[in-house]
């Protein structure tokens, strides 16, 4: 999948289970991103999608993952 069919999937999806897979398993820097993709608008969301798409992808996937095996929000 290239960087701009991936953007297009993580502004279209819920940022709920990428940030809470960055807080449960990023270091302190993906931590704290996950807590500013909690709180941004879509503005700003595009903004650190754009800034580290690579990172927020695997993210991404880790919490479809998180999803799948029914954590609870």
């Amino acid at each position: 999948m290239t960087d701009p069919d991936r953007l297009t999937t993580l502004l279209a999806s819920e940022p709920y289970w990428t940030a809470q897979a960055m807080q449960a398993q990023g270091s302190r820097f993906y931590r704290a991103l996950g807590t500013a993709l909690e709180a941004a608008d879509a503005t700003n969301r595009r903004r650190l999608y754009e800034t580290w798409p690579g990172e927020f992808w695997d993210f991404y996937t880790r919490g479809l993952e998180l999803a799948e095996a029914g954590e609870s929000p």
